[in-house]
């Protein structure tokens, strides 16, 4: 107070030399990257998906950025390159048997193992915390590590067994020059897709032209009939509206004749069944024989409501 005893110095001013760096601990870096969201900085949680730089994210995540269309957006470094959902491939993650979560550290007291991650490599068993190099195929999405690809050499996968290349195998959280050489890759096969689809449109475009000239196009003169031909279709005509008309008439008189003889054989038929004998006809219930008089019949008695 009062500047009465001068002022202390602080200890860069008395000690000489360059000052250290503070260095990035590891272990918290490697935690970033392979247990928390690059883009939200929240924990993994199924569905994951990863990006063609192979960076990790929530899949939530990655849609609501890209369903965020105000103006206050604020650009994000780490998804700049994501222009849709097509950009990410979900990701065929193995569960880790020995991983508890954090049912054991409910209260805050207990030692988290940091180097125990929630997933592993399906075939040699690495755990996927970071400590070794993890790589996924774009196809089928399919994650383990790169000492598999090593010691198990093949051109299927090793989980699913759809076939790959070496183009479609994508490294997780690599250093910076994977990072390039994805990033090359990305740009290459988006250049493609653009050229393949500007391809398809222009022949789209030249198939509906060609359509197109070809109705506009005049085609074969049709030759009309002139009048010799007419006459002679008409005479034609004739002949056949002529044949037509007997065709008919003969048929209506055969019909008037089979009338007839229909009628006749009604009446011949009727004339038999008068002379059949009484005793084939008390057969039937129609026979005068089979009716009973009002003594035999019974009296029936009608009950209705108002009987009650």
């Amino acid at each position: 107070m009062g500047c009465d005893g001068g002022t202390i110095p602080k200890r860069h001013e008395l000690v000489k030399g360059p000052r250290k760096v503070e260095k990035v601990d590891k272990n918290a870096e490697l935690v970033a990257q392979w247990y928390y969201c690059t883009l939200s900085q929240e924990k993994l949680s199924r569905p994951i998906v990863a990006c063609e730089l192979g960076r990790l994210y929530n899949k939530d995540a990655v849609i609501e950025f890209l369903l965020d269309k105000s103006s206050d957006k604020a650009p994000m470094a780490a998804a700049s390159h994501i222009k849709g959902i097509k950009n990410v491939i979900e990701l065929n993650l193995t569960d880790n048997p020995a991983w508890n979560g954090d049912k054991g550290n409910t209260k805050g007291d207990k030692y988290d193992d940091i180097q125990c991650a929630r997933f592993i490599c399906p075939v040699v068993g690495l755990e996927m915390n970071g400590r070794h190099r993890f790589c996924f195929l774009k196809k089928c999405g399919c994650v383990f590590s790169e000492r598999a690809l090593k010691e198990i050499k093949a051109e299927v996968c090793h989980k699913c067994g759809g076939p790959f290349q070496e183009e479609d195998l994508i490294i997780l959280n690599g250093t910076k020059e994977d990072v390039e050489v994805l990033k090359k890759r990305m740009e290459d096969r988006r250049l493609k897709s653009k050229l393949e689809k500007k391809s398809k449109k222009s022949k789209a475009a030249e198939s509906v032209s060609q359509a197109d000239t070809t109705e506009d196009a005049p085609g074969p003169s049709k030759v009309k009939p002139g009048k010799e031909d007419v006459s002679i279709n008409s005479g034609e005509k004739r002949q056949i509206v002529f044949s037509k008309s007997t065709e008919v008439n003969e048929s209506s008189s055969s019909s008037g004749k089979a009338s007839k003889s229909s009628s006749g054989s009604t009446k011949r038929s009727i004339t038999a069944s008068e002379r059949k004998s009484e005793a084939y006809r008390s057969i039937f219930t129609s026979h005068c024989s089979a009716k009973r008089s009002k003594e035999e019949s019974s009296n029936w008695i009608i009950h209705t409501a108002y009987y009650f």
